[in-house]
């Protein structure tokens, strides 16, 4: 069998929806054994939200919701009930054998269980525990549930994102997926991988504490440092770009599509494809920060140019040039790009009791140690008894 980034490494999953077991589904397709801890009945919250199912649900299976299946492959699932003694007393012994514990209930909300990182530490040092919250484990809002959407507009994200106020359907506007969710994911599992390395030399364990405003915020990137520099809060500019032009969208005979010039050598190629290579020397176009400044003049330019051909025509004359440029895919079309196929990007796991399921593969490509689909996502409880004669030796 091929070896794995994370082989051995056992995970104890508390945490439920998505930013949690979006870090949890990585560790696990990178080969850590994730044991998915889940409410008896119940399961975890995404299992409801439907539709799509992949299946009706039915008094075997329980509820399918496509939803649940994107973030839970490569995991184990274990129904306990942690709400009793006896539920309590056994993800603790869960705990001592585990290497990592991932968990997003509220501040201090599981102190009450005797499962907060304390009480876990004291049980095993070497515990790197990783709690997801809303706003942290500290400060005036800690105590806050905090929701994707609602980080999205606390964060600024929103204030980014949607058409400039002075266009037709201005407005704030969330991006259309859970972004803050699933970059928060993607940290924690920066953290935990920093917090195992620092364990091989120290030989002890830490608590990580991830808040998706945290992760909001640093993620404003060049925005954020826009405003810092400058002092200008930034604003929305639909599809337009604040520190490049031209990098947007631009209207086709046929459609849309995207050109995303990104130095003054490409502006130059795409003025000779378009039949204007006059703009390429005229000084307010000749440049990027000329570029910006009349952006207001050149824009509408480029529009006149762009509609004179289709899209798959731009698209071909442009990369034959040299020129950053692409369709706008909808989600059918993404999963019926020749790239995406030949990448590998759908694939397809077998469920005990689905068949074939349909997934996103991951996109970390190792060439030493690479990524295995063991398992499709699990079924509530399919585990219980496995997970517990493995790593407790309980028949």
């Amino acid at each position: 069998m091929t070896t794995t980034s994370l082989q051995g490494l056992k995970v104890l999953d508390l945490s439920r929806v998505l930013a949690g077991p979006w870090a949890s589904q990585l560790l696990g397709d990178l080969g850590a054994d994730v044991v998915k801890v889940e409410r008896p009945g119940a399961g975890d919250d995404t299992r409801h939200w439907g539709p799509p199912w992949v299946a009706e649900p039915s008094s075997e299976t329980g509820p399918q919701a496509a939803y649940f299946q994107c973030a839970n492959r490569n995991k184990r699932s274990i129904a306990v009930d942690m709400a009793t003694p006896e539920g309590q007393a056994l993800l603790r012994a869960l705990a001592a054998q585990a290497d990592v514990v991932l968990e997003n209930f509220k501040v201090g909300g599981l102190q009450q269980y005797g499962l907060d990182y304390d009480s876990l530490k004291a049980l095993n040092p070497r515990l790197i525990y990783c709690s997801i919250t809303g706003f942290g484990q500290t400060g005036p809002y800690a105590p806050r549930a905090g929701y994707d959407f609602l980080i999205q507009g606390m964060g600024g994200l929103m204030s980014l994102t949607g058409r400039a106020d002075t266009e037709d359907g201005a407005g704030p506007q969330k991006v259309g997926v859970a972004l803050v969710d699933i970059m928060t994911g993607l940290y924690a599992t920066i953290g935990i991988l920093a917090a195992l390395n620092h364990r091989q030399t120290s030989g002890e364990g830490q608590h990580v504490d991830m808040a998706l405003l945290d992760v909001q915020v640093a993620t404003l990137a060049n925005q954020a440092a826009n405003y810092l520099v400058s002092g200008v809060a930034p604003k929305r500019m639909g599809n337009a770009h604040p520190n490049i032009v031209p990098y947007q969208d631009f209207p086709t005979a046929d459609g849309d599509m995207i050109l995303a010039v990104g130095n003054d050598g490409q502006f130059g190629k795409f003025c000779a494809v378009a039949g204007h290579p006059e703009w390429a020397t005229d000084e307010r176009f000749a440049s990027n920060p000329a570029r910006v400044a009349n952006r207001a003049v050149l824009t509408p330019l480029l529009r006149q140019a762009t509609v004179m051909k289709t899209t798959a025509e731009w698209v071909a004359s442009l990369e034959s040039a040299g020129v950053p440029c692409g369709p706008i895919n909808r989600v059918n079309e993404v999963f019926a790009d020749p790239q995406v196929q030949a990448r590998g990007l759908l694939q397809h796991l077998q469920h005990p009791t689905l068949g074939e399921v349909p997934l996103v593969a991951c996109p970390i490509r190792l060439s030493a140690t690479p990524v295995q689909n063991r398992w499709a996502p699990p079924t509530l409880g399919e585990h219980t008894q496995e997970v517990l004669a493995e790593w407790l030796g309980e028949a």
